[in-house]
């Protein structure tokens, strides 16, 4: 055979973990995995049933324990796993067992393949790792040449078809791992999540194993992987499961060997320093590895506090939800400084019972209460206490100015201190910024630098995203379609950045071009500016034009009140409450501009913020936080804040007129490179100034070498190449549309699903260059739409056959759907096109009208579902209409009653109750998830019986959704 086969794959990958410590059993079915974890079960809690002479459960407490493991979701499943679970015997005592233990040694590991479970289909599943007879690792395999993508694929068609069947025990998977042999990555059991979430394992040099069996031989390990379970992932807020990656991973260990060497080392010099820095770049997740070290450091019982502190401008909504979730009560968002001293010192609680005495070991805080916590005298009798105490500071974002006092405070004060900080932008000589003819670097600060995780390696590894620069106007890039009409000499005089025309002409651009650049507002954009005036300069422009009819952008700003100068290190450092209470004279003019965008906010959001109470305006600082994630906000004026420590997936571009550099470059620019799904390529990065040198500098800075052709990605023309390349290689596979049905095999198929789709990720590309011209392309518009109606169709093809048995090879490829965007094609094109179609000439335009309609709508998703009934429409209603209004009402009202139909005829044939369907599907729509079973067998007028339910439950949700998809979604 020329190739590995899957078999083959996993039968070698089986054999090598056998003699890596684990046990290799035959467990065919989900009865065989009952009967060994009631022996694992019981071999792990020996000691529990010895107390009552017993070595195994009794059949009733069995039983109790699979009624226990069978309800809940994975989150409440992996929060059972972590817990003890009470068994209560027949004499009316109860005793609690352990699912898993934290310590390695007592857990027992096993290893079986090829288990089938029967939920909506049958599926065998490749290999399961069982830990203490749950399977809590699910390995799947592709031979190598198939796309990684497609084992992401597969398991989250068994999360959908039968993981929640037989029990639910495969929803205590903790760890997915996926492999074809030559890429491996792992990822936790999170089905909201994009392949793009997955991540490879990596050596304490960033050095991947992506080899299956280099990968095996570090992480599928009993003792790591009871590691990773137990210490390295994490149950937030948000009820899903994250895991850590490898480089989170040595950080956190850096530090907990940092606190430990500290501790261990006898008589040491009083002068050596027990501090640490971690250098993760910026959108590599640091909040979430800081998080778990200070969780991880508060269990340790030398630690007297864990004190993590951020800046108060970071501690936004989502922050304090974080940190509550791993202590809650941890976190005080106030300005009362007491609080912050009551949870130092521990004290007592008032209470009219009783007085109750606090114990909160992690304690978060910000830069400014802590400062004010050591400072004033009034804390000082309390603070004392701490002064010689073991404590561990951990600060998020270190590389800010404002540490160095508190550095100072906290070196002074407290005796047995130890700092660890994060950034992704350290302070080097470079970029240090002098005091007092000293300059501070965060080495200088923190002593050494724990492990290193630069740009390149993030984008390497698919962690962040790539930028796209450009440089608008005759700045840099003379000659491109991208110049504004703006004279070149004299670009950098104060007079001409701060005319009126250029900022009317940026202004115009960005108006021109914000569509592209955010795919149709499906993300959101930040404009940073030089100076406050700049800002409402721009924020007066933007308005005028909105109010004139030529954009209707929804725009919000907010600054602080102070005079805030060009500022030439542009680090992002902007102190958000300095001036929030009662600002002086001299900044009543920016106060009032302030007050007045903000009642432009209240009336865009019927809100109520204000700059003259300070908690409303910090709420209102919240409040724009939160709806730029939520992308209630196209595009968010600032001059230096939110351009460090605000993370949004949503946000994928930044318009910069202000003079950047080094650290602060980095910083703005990684507002833009958050991962989240396919049509999130990279970060756009429009600037309106000559920073190429900047720019090339920053990134050698944080790089440690020239990375430039890795973290900025190829130019408009480069891809274009590319695209045309693509083209030629489809065309000579499929001359015309007309060859993609006479493609002789499914081999041939597959190969034009690959390159049409490698056609539509550069598509995504190009599109968001302002230099985007389809004339430049080998296939114009109407010839891609028409491939795209056949790639499409396959899709559709596929769909149905895997409804019926296992589909070919074409059911585990990735069609990735939402790369596909017809913005043009909407119910407003279908109102316009329906206006044309009825006002023809004659017979064969307006047939001609039709067919483009359809077909158009054939080429998008959310549409396609809806061709026929809009040519129903067509056929049925057009021609007595008389107007556009009399066309739109009366579309209106054949959906509704098409709707009506539908679902009466559901109902029918399924034996519904209508009330109770027509709620179904308002908690569908609502919570975009399928619902359970139970609530599909709820809508029965007939309770179905046992051998009902298995074929019931999928044929209604297939229904219902497709019905959904009809007439609720996408009008």
């Amino acid at each position: 055979m020329a190739y590995q086969s899957e078999l083959q794959l996993e039968d070698r990958l089986v054999k090598q973990l056998t003699t890596q410590g684990f046990e290799s059993v035959s467990l065919n079915n989900i009865a065989g995995v009952r009967r060994n974890l009631k022996q694992q079960l019981e071999r792990l809690n020996q000691a529990q049933l010895a107390r009552y002479q017993q070595s195994q459960f009794s059949d009733d407490e069995f039983k109790q324990i699979l009624n226990a493991l069978a309800k809940g979701t994975v989150f409440e499943k992996a929060v059972l796993l972590r817990n003890k679970l009470a068994i209560h015997r027949a004499d009316g005592s109860y005793y609690h067992i352990e699912l898993l233990s934290a310590d390695s040694s007592k857990n027992h590991y096993q290893i079986t393949q090829q288990i089938t479970v029967e939920g909506q289909y049958q599926n065998r599943y490749d290999v399961t790792i069982l830990i203490n007879g749950l399977p809590l690792v699910q390995i799947e395999l592709k031979r190598r040449g198939i796309e990684l993508k497609e084992a992401f694929n597969q398991i989250n068609r068994y999360q959908r078809h039968s993981y929640w069947s037989e029990d639910g025990l495969f929803q205590f998977v903790q760890l997915f791992v996926i492999s074809n042999g030559v890429n491996t990555r792992y990822y936790a059991n999170n089905k909201s999540q994009s392949f793009k979430q997955t991540f490879c394992w990596a050596d304490i040099d960033n050095k991947s194993y992506n080899e299956l069996t280099d990968f095996a031989k570090v992480f599928l390990t009993p003792m790591h992987l009871n590691t990773m379970i137990n210490d390295y992932m994490v149950l937030n807020s948000l009820n899903i499961l994250m895991v850590m990656r490898s480089y989170q991973i040595y950080a956190t260990q850096a530090i907990i060997k940092r606190i430990n060497d500290k501790t261990s080392t006898q008589n040491h010099d009083e002068n050596e320093q027990w501090n640490g820095y971690i250098w993760h770049t910026t959108g590599s997740g640091k909040t979430l590895t800081s998080f778990k070290t200070a969780q991880l450091v508060t269990a340790m019982p030398h630690i007297h506090k864990v004190v993590f502190v951020v800046d108060r401008k970071d501690l936004d909504f989502q922050t304090a939800k974080e940190f509550n979730s791993f202590l809650p009560g941890c976190i005080d968002s106030t300005d009362n400084t007491k609080i912050l001293v009551d949870q130092l010192t521990d004290a007592p609680i008032d209470s009219a019972k009783a007085n109750l005495q606090r114990n909160t070991k992690l304690v978060v805080t910000t830069i400014q209460k802590l400062n004010n916590a050591i400072n004033n005298k009034r804390y000082l009798a309390q603070m004392q206490k701490l002064a010689d105490k073991p404590l561990v500071f951990i600060f998020d974002e270190c590389h800010r100015s404002q540490f160095g006092d508190t550095h100072k405070n906290i070196t002074q004060f407290f005796t047995q201190h130890q700092l660890f900080g994060f950034t992704g932008t350290p302070i080097f000589a470079d970029n240090a910024i002098s005091k007092a003819s000293i300059k501070q670097t965060t080495e200088s600060l923190f002593h050494r630098c724990l492990h290193k995780y630069t740009i390149i390696d993030a984008i390497r590894d698919q962690n962040v995203l790539p930028f796209s620069v450009e440089y608008v106007g005759r700045y840099h890039r003379i000659g491109s379609h991208n110049e504004l009409d703006i004279e070149v000499e004299g670009i950098d005089t104060k007079a001409l950045l701060d005319s009126e025309a250029r900022l009317d002409k940026i202004s115009d651009y960005i108006i021109a071009h914000h569509n592209s650049k955010t795919h149709s507002r499906e993300f959101t954009a930040m404009f940073c500016v030089s100076s406050v005036p700049m800002l409402i300069r721009y924020y007066d422009i933007f308005q005028r034009k909105k109010l004139a009819g030529e954009h209707n952008l929804r725009i919000a700003t907010i600054f602080s009140y102070a005079s805030n100068e060009d500022d030439l290190d542009a680090n992002g450092i902007d102190d958000v409450f300095k001036h929030a209470a009662e600002p002086s004279a001299q900044y009543l003019p920016s106060r009032d501009k302030l007050e007045q965008y903000i009642a432009d906010y209240n009336q865009m959001f019927a809100s109520h913020y204000t700059t003259k109470d300070s908690k409303l305006f910090y709420d209102y600082y919240t409040d724009i936080s939160k709806k730029v994630k939520e992308r209630k906000i196209d595009i968010l004026l600032v001059v230096n804040m939110f351009l460090t420590g605000f993370d949004s997936k949503t946000l994928n571009t930044l318009y910069v007129d202000k003079n950047l550099q080094y650290h602060g470059l980095v910083q703005a620019y990684s507002r833009t490179n958050r991962i989240l799904n396919e049509v999130k390529s990279q970060g756009n990065i429009v600037v309106f100034r000559n920073l190429k040198n900047a720019t090339d500098q920053a990134l050698a800075l944080f790089s440690n070498k020239q990375a430039q052709a890795s973290v900025i990605i190829a130019p408009y023309d480069e891809h274009v190449k590319q695209f045309n390349t693509v083209v030629a290689e489809l065309l000579t596979l499929t001359p015309t549309v007309k060859s993609v049905d006479e493609l002789a095999d499914e081999q041939a198929l597959l190969d034009f699903v690959k390159t049409f789709r490698e056609l539509i990720r550069l598509q995504n590309v190009l599109k968001s260059y302002a230099d985007y011209d389809v004339s430049d392309l080998a296939l114009n518009e109407q010839q891609f739409q028409n491939y795209l109606s056949k790639y499409l169709d396959l899709k559709d093809r596929v769909k149905q056959q895997s409804s019926i048995e296992k589909a070919s090879i074409l059911e585990e490829v990735d069609f990735e759907l939402e790369l596909i965007h017809r913005d043009d094609i909407n119910v407003g094109y279908i109102l316009r096109l329906l206006g044309e179609i009825k006002t023809a000439d004659n017979d064969q335009e307006r047939e001609g009208l039709r067919q483009k309609l359809l077909q158009n709508m054939a080429s998008s998703p959310e549409l396609r579902s809806k061709r026929d009934l809009i040519d129903e429409f067509i056929a049925q209603n057009l021609n007595g209409l008389a107007s556009t209004e009399e066309i739109n009402d009366a579309l209106a009202s054949f959906i509704e009653q098409a709707k009506q139909q539908a679902l009466k005829a559901l109902c029918q044939d399924e034996q519904l109750e209508a009330e109770k369907i027509d709620q179904l599907v308002d908690k569908i729509i609502f919570t975009r998830q399928d619902p359970i079973r139970e609530e599909v067998f709820a809508t029965r007028k007939q309770k179905p019986s046992l051998t009902e339910r298995k074929t019931l439950y999928p044929r209604i949700v297939e229904k219902l959704k497709k019905v959904i998809d009809v007439f609720y979604l996408g009008w």
